[in-house]
């Protein structure tokens, strides 16, 4: 679902209004009070925190080869949403070994791993474990093993990277205290595995965390550098069908039938005008028509035409209306051609809210990634209008913090970029994958000093 959020990243790279992001999704929740304790050698001192990364490095360095075979391993053999059984077992196995307390089959498939060390605060570190139905033509010799199904969102990637840092963590024990709570959640290209897990007690039987970590991966990024959003960064998604209704009957006899085919057709077009006409155009919103099937022959007329959409938006009160917006335009388009009463579903298993970054959480984790990675190598960016059901741990009332990961060679980021090589393939394409040793250090090497720096003594 979800991962397509990366494709529409190089449309969207104007520069928004911070000041008015501040003012309209300002979030109320403050870091708790031990979370934003002083830690002047890694809050103040660059070379501190350069030196607690170089010792970050070394303990990737040696295990490097294990994360490389485990992420070749993933990409293999992908497993769709909800029936990431094997997926679940071997990251279980590896958590497991390293001394964290393992919860499986939590909310379906959902793996909870606790590694407590001491007081101190909570933090939560997620990854995604699901793959998509989607015939992959990368050629890699690791290539999937499972006929139309893909890691093509890089949710192996994801996996790695939190194995590695919960690897890192461990042994580097005596440098942090608090809790570790690590999740493998399950279902998040269909938007329904962070609300299956919460549902099923995630906050409840296991320690509630002060704050909640990601990395996702960049398709249109090099290796070695991330990116982030301080406050809004993903949106709203919700899918929407229509089923317009008509009489069906001859093709040379249109006059004796309720053409269904133009009426949605008609639809299609008036369904513009909520984003061009009634929203504020400074507020993102996307309502796309992405599926349309009706009929079974040219001379046909059918009774029935089926629409399917993705609606889009970075604030709640906008997707209300946009709601509102379809449901009003279907039915009045079809008084107006004297049809039947269109149906009208809105899927609410595939709702996921929109993901605001905390912007306390924000600023502390990138002014270390600035230390870390190099201020070149850490870009801000935009919101863009894809989603992930990681919000709903915001929602939770808890601070959150998503940044996406580099994962292409940079020359040919750079040749792209440029015009003069064929276009980067997109999340969820046949034809993406991540650059492994690059981009697996890079995601471990942030990902635990970002821990660090909110666990560190």
């Amino acid at each position: 679902m979800i991962g397509e959020w990366e494709h529409a990243l190089n449309l969207q790279e104007s520069q928004h209004a911070k000041s008015k992001f501040d003012r309209d999704y300002a979030l109320s929740s403050d870091l708790p009070t031990d979370l934003c304790r002083a830690t002047p050698a890694l809050r103040s001192e660059g070379d501190a925190i350069r030196k607690q990364a170089d010792e970050v490095k070394r303990h990737i360095a040696t295990q490097f080869d294990q994360l490389e075979a485990l992420y070749k391993q993933l990409h293999a053999h992908p497993e769709l949403s909800l029936r990431e059984v094997q997926t679940a077992d071997r990251l279980a196995k590896v958590m497991r070994s390293l001394g964290f307390e393992v919860t499986q089959k939590v909310g379906g498939t959902g793996v909870v791993a606790v590694l407590k060390n001491g007081a101190g605060p909570v933090v939560l570190v997620r990854t995604d474990m699901d793959a998509l139905p989607v015939v992959e033509r990368t050629g890699l010799p690791y290539a999937s093993t499972v006929d139309g199904v893909m890691h093509a969102c890089g949710h192996d990637m994801h996996m790695t990277c939190w194995v590695g840092t919960a690897r890192v963590l461990v042994e580097m024990k005596d440098r942090w205290q608090g809790t570790l709570v690590f999740i493998g959640q399950p279902a998040e290209e269909i938007g329904s595995g962070a609300r299956q897990m919460l549902a099923a007690g995630l906050f409840a039987k296991f320690p509630r965390p002060d704050c909640c970590l990601m990395l996702h991966c960049d398709s249109f990024a090099p290796y070695g550098s991330i990116a982030f959003s301080n406050g809004p960064a993903l949106a709203n998604a919700g899918a929407v069908e229509i089923v317009v209704r008509g009489r069906g009957g001859h093709g040379a006899a249109p006059h004796t039938t309720i053409d269904p085919v133009v009426l949605a057709s008609r639809i299609v077009l008036d369904l513009q005008t909520l984003v061009s006409r009634e929203t504020n155009p400074t507020d993102p919103a996307v309502v796309t028509v992405g599926s349309i099937h009706g009929g079974s022959k040219g001379n046909i007329i059918p009774s029935q035409v089926k629409l399917q959409l993705t609606v889009r938006s970075t604030k709640d009160s906008v997707h209300r209306h946009l709601l509102e917006g379809i449901r009003r335009i279907a039915e009045a388009d079809a008084r107006g051609a004297n049809a039947p009463p269109p149906e009208l579903t809105i899927d609410s298993e595939e709702f996921t809210p929109a993901l605001v970054n905390d912007s306390k959480l924000t600023r502390r984790i990138v002014d270390t990634f600035n230390q870390v990675l190099g201020e070149d190598k850490v870009r801000e960016r935009a919101p863009v209008m894809g989603a992930d059901d990681f919000a709903r741990y915001g929602r939770e009332g808890i601070p959150i913090f998503m940044y996406s990961l580099g994962t292409v060679a940079p020359d040919r980021v750079a040749q792209a970029e440029k015009g003069n090589a064929t276009p980067l393939p997109s999340l969820h394409s046949d034809l993406y994958y991540p650059i492994p040793e690059p981009s697996i250090k890079t995601g471990v090497l942030t990902m635990s000093m970002a821990v660090l720096n909110l666990l560190g003594k």
